[in-house]
């Protein structure tokens, strides 16, 4: 049975169409046959791509979600929708062509080309070789940890049986390509359990406890850039946000960072000794008598 479309990609039914493209062009540079040699490599190229087809295409897409699969099979659900038999590419005009080893496909859909993802069918091979396709470069992967993406690294590297450093400059993530003299070098990041980065944003979560919410209290927050102190102001709600202006990632091309964003936690306690469910009781007693006045 064929995988479920969004499943292969990764993303939800209520991905937006720059959730769909981003996670295509990942998973396209992860399991490209240039650079991935793996036994499933090339499937899993082609898995992703043909999800990628139908979910890009408004048309094709709800069509998808109405049907499923035997929309794109041969005498299936998709034969009317599609004009005819044969998939995405029998209903909208498959082309496809040659660049050296490798093959692309593209459909038509009322004028429009879509390349999966990309420009043009060269696009891809850019992201690979650099440059214009014609003009083939080598690529190399490099994996490297979270923080020495946000804050930039040197590495020493065999590249043709010789030795080299490359500088990885702050602010790289995952998937950024780096060009150097004859080659590239594309970027893969470790995850941290510490930090979730959102573009150029580091967004991380604190617990603090009822009576912290309700009063008020300095915590030390951990950043990419050390341990900061914040006051947390009383009443604060659960949910609430924190923004800690550039405290996050700095930007590759210019200056500044990102912020930090902190969702702030509060933490219910499941085991309550007799007097704190006694302070607890009297509490709430004092709030009733308030709200008569």
């Amino acid at each position: 049975m064929a995988k479920d479309y969004y499943e292969v990609l990764g993303v939800t039914k209520s991905a937006s169409s720059d959730d769909i493209k981003r996670a295509y062009r990942k998973l396209a540079l992860q399991y490209h046959p240039d650079r991935n040699k793996g036994k499933e490599a090339e499937g899993k190229f082609k898995e992703v791509t043909k999800a990628y087809e139908v979910l890009s295409d408004p048309q094709k897409k709800q069509t998808y979600d109405q049907f499923g699969h035997a929309a794109f099979e041969q005498g299936g659900a998709g034969q009317g929708p599609f004009g005819g038999a044969g998939g995405p590419s029998g209903g909208f005009g498959g082309q496809g062509g040659q660049y050296g080893p490798f093959s692309y496909t593209y459909t038509t859909n009322g004028g429009g080309a879509d390349f999966g993802g990309f420009t043009d069918p060269f696009e891809i091979f850019e992201q690979f070789f650099g440059g214009a396709a014609r003009q083939r470069r080598a690529v190399y992967s490099v994996t490297i940890d979270f923080m020495e993406a946000v804050k930039g690294v040197e590495k020493k590297v065999t590249i043709s049986g010789k030795q080299q450093t490359i500088k990885i400059p702050p602010g790289v993530d995952e998937g950024s390509r780096i060009r150097f003299a004859d080659y590239d070098i594309v970027v893969d990041v470790k995850p941290d359990s510490r930090f979730k980065r959102e573009g150029y944003d580091i967004v991380t979560e604190k617990d603090i406890s009822f009576a912290q919410a309700s009063l008020g209290t300095e915590i030390p927050i951990e950043t990419v850039w050390g341990e900061v102190k914040f006051r947390v102001p009383s009443g604060t709600q659960p949910g609430s946000l924190v923004r800690l202006r550039e405290k996050g990632v700095p930007h590759v091309r210019g200056s500044g960072r990102g912020d930090h964003y902190v969702r702030i936690n509060v933490a219910i306690p499941k085991n309550l000794t007799s007097r704190q469910k006694e302070l607890l009781q009297e509490f709430e007693e004092a709030g009733k008598k308030k709200s008569w006045f």
